[in-house]
């Protein structure tokens, strides 16, 4: 790892892979890899058997250079998405229960309602393919909140 960066005469990319004894984030050898790279995405043993594929923990995935390659609308879009996303893991249990009690939490209650749209975004078949650009489109129209029904919406008049 220690030859990879800039120097004078160019730059040397490196994609490094660590595997770690069952999923233990916190082995040494992975800590200190992630304390030293620019970046880590995390594959999920648990997303790979629900068949979501690429299987990226985004929640767990950083990336130190993320302010650098985004543009503002799409830095609050990623934080949006990963806002929701947590929230509805931090609840996860109370909700696959039913112990929570729908209309308690504004934030709960959008982390339920996107996460499935969200997991969707998330998925990509092997074949498929997108666009940076299309992406984020993409990632907006599922992160916008639903527009009231007709029948929802107040009568004028």
């Amino acid at each position: 790892m220690e030859r990879a960066g800039t120097a004078e005469q160019g730059a040397i990319t490196g994609l490094f892979t660590v595997l770690v004894e069952g999923d233990d984030m916190n082995d040494p050898i992975a800590d200190t890899v992630r304390s030293i790279l620019d970046g880590h995405i995390v594959l999920s043993r648990d997303l790979a058997t629900r068949n979501h594929y690429p299987a990226i923990d985004v929640l767990e995935s950083v990336s130190r250079l993320t302010r650098d390659l985004l543009n503002g609308d799409e830095l609050a879009m990623t934080a949006r998405a990963r806002d929701l996303l947590a929230t509805y893991r931090q609840n996860q249990d109370l909700i696959n229960i039913g112990a929570y009690p729908a209309g308690s939490s504004p934030a709960i209650d959008e982390a339920i309602r996107l996460n499935e749209p969200l997991r969707q975004f998330l998925r990509q078949a092997v074949d498929q393919g997108f666009d940076s650009n299309d992406s984020w489109k993409l990632l907006g129209k599922t992160l916008k909140p639903e527009s009231p029904s007709p029948a929802a919406a107040p009568k004028k008049g």
